[in-house]
């Protein structure tokens, strides 16, 4: 299996092309300065992973930026502090301050030469318009959890991708599914039959899961790279 196997790139967006954790941190700051107790980053991050989680699985049909205002009041009650409704949602509205890591927008300029791009996102589509405008690149489609109803790894969110690639004029065997959750991405794509790619953000900062719950075991994957700039690169060198 080589990198110029595929016709399209499905990615995930938030830990992949946009850099979440710095993001979630930083919009977490007015909450932590009155915890109780001092919260180290590894560990907010985690705990936000979690609670993301648990919250995505209960309401699977509630846009993201209301879902993520309830994970950042059930977040202060994890802390024993107080929120407020303005501070949930400023939260929940921070998606479109978050920042692309720096390799994004030179990497996805480079795939696009080559391949078609596609977004398989958990978010809203308004969110996800603010962070398209960091990404530098227009997206053949955009597959967002607000379109499909379910928040992945639920198997529909892959069906609908794949359905929505077909339109495009592609079967399944040519997606290349990219993105760093071995959660949300890579399990269910392995479940489903997509060929996969590992984008490892995290491959500096030890064990840790960071923002993204942990899985049992890891999926199977066929490529690993630590950033989009080196896939890009290789399939630069490959073409």
């Amino acid at each position: 299996m080589k990198l110029t196997d595929f016709k399209v790139l499905s990615f995930d967006c938030y830990g992949t092309l946009i850099d979440w954790e710095t993001g979630i941190w930083q919009a977490l700051q007015p909450l932590r300065e009155t915890a109780r107790e001092p919260v180290a980053r590894e560990t907010a991050l985690e705990t936000f992973g979690a609670i993301e989680a648990a919250e995505e699985h209960e309401a699977p049909g509630l846009l993201y930026r209301d879902l993520l205002t309830r994970v950042h009041a059930k977040l202060a009650e994890r802390w024993r502090t107080t929120s407020s409704a303005a501070m949930d949602r400023a939260f929940g509205a921070s998606v479109g301050d978050w920042p692309a890591f720096p390799d994004t927008p030179p990497a996805l300029a480079e795939l696009k030469k080559h391949y078609k791009l596609v977004i398989l996102s958990n978010v809203d589509r308004r969110s996800f318009a603010a962070s398209n405008q960091r990404l530098g690149v227009a997206f053949d489609a955009i597959c967002t959890a607000e379109d499909i109803g379910t928040y992945k790894p639920d198997p529909r969110n892959f069906a609908y991708l794949i359905a929505r690639v077909r339109d495009l004029g592609h079967d399944r065997s040519e997606i290349l599914h990219t993105a760093q959750s071995l959660y949300h991405d890579h399990a269910p794509a392995e479940r489903i039959g997509l060929a996969r790619c590992w984008i490892n953000r995290r491959a500096d900062k030890g064990t840790g899961s960071g923002a993204t719950k942990p899985v049992a075991e890891r999926p199977k994957l066929h490529f690993e790279f630590p950033t989009l700039g080196a896939m890009a690169e290789a399939v630069r060198r490959l073409r």
